[in-house]
């Protein structure tokens, strides 16, 4: 039996997902981690002092190397190191840091900034953000960097944003995000998890097959190149789905984009023609060699 746009887009996408062995492993670090440090700042094992955040709290990541985390800290925590003369920010990151270090002696770890990060031997890291929760479900962090002071920010929303639009796509729209994170690292393109994110809920939910099967997800791929071809990639950031808060954008992405939407303009003809394992040849040029023909 000749492959089908759906039955090659449809198992390219369980080649990229995450799988439930690296999850598991990911929930079982991350729940001793949380009950180390609902120990030392709560005295017992409180639930919901941690959130999955970025690309594995949306649930668009292929791979699970940065493990991004909230960690909510007591209010009184706020109070102590605000009212330090200088730089209480960087006294409560190495406190958390410390905290965490006292069960895991062997692994690096370190206050990088915003978070502190826990490396792991086998390549997955925590970026753990000690933080306040808000009455608007927003969350106050510290930075430690040019003397230290507070900044806000609400994943809650971008979380929010993202699974609102993949609900209303007939579950597409995290398919979108994770296929375009694939062809950024084939490719080497210059963009963060957030703007990928963005930018396809921007596309997506305007999008006419954007509701559709794996039948359409041949044009989908086109069109979203195109649109993402014809975005501002010299703007210095973008407005994130949800919060809108600034986005950064590092590199230039227009012209790789360009590239994919001709190269999956060739891969439509191609299989339109019948020429099958061509048309898979190109879309492998878009989306790496996980993108595979089989019968």
């Amino acid at each position: 039996m000749a492959a089908t746009i759906s039955s090659l887009f449809s198992a390219f996408n369980k080649e990229i997902i995450v799988t439930e062995s690296t999850l598991s492993t990911v929930d079982y670090r991350w729940i001793r981690i949380r009950n180390i440090l609902n120990q030392f700042y709560y005295g017992y094992d409180k639930s919901g002092t941690g959130l999955f955040v970025g690309s594995i709290g949306r649930k668009t990541d292929i791979h699970t190397s940065d493990v991004d985390v909230v960690y909510m800290l007591p209010d009184s925590k706020y109070t102590q190191f605000n009212g330090y003369i200088s730089n209480g920010q960087q006294a409560l990151l190495q406190e958390f840091r410390g905290a965490i270090l006292a069960t895991y002696p062997q692994t690096v770890i370190k206050a990088d900034g915003l978070v502190v990060v826990v490396a792991f031997s086998d390549g997955i890291r925590f970026e753990i953000m000690p933080a306040f929760k808000q009455t608007n479900f927003s969350f106050i962090f510290p930075v430690s960097n040019s003397g230290g002071s507070w900044r806000t920010t609400n994943p809650l929303a971008e979380i929010v944003a993202m699974n609102d639009v993949h609900t209303v796509t007939n579950r597409n729209a995290k398919k979108l995000a994770r296929m375009v994170r694939a062809w950024k690292e084939y490719n080497s393109v210059s963009m963060g998890g957030l703007q990928i994110d963005t930018y396809v809920e921007r596309f997506i939910k305007n999008y006419e097959h954007g509701g559709k099967s794996y039948t359409y997800y041949d044009w989908m791929t086109r069109d979203f190149f195109k649109f993402l071809s014809n975005q501002n990639d010299a703007a210095a950031y973008i407005l994130a789905l949800g919060s809108n808060q600034q986005v950064y954008q590092y590199g230039k992405f227009c012209q790789k984009a360009n590239r994919a939407y001709e190269l999956a303009i060739q891969a439509d003809v191609s299989f339109t023609k019948g020429y099958q394992q061509a048309a898979v040849s190109y879309w492998k040029e878009i989306y790496g060699t996980k993108f595979k023909y089989a019968e």
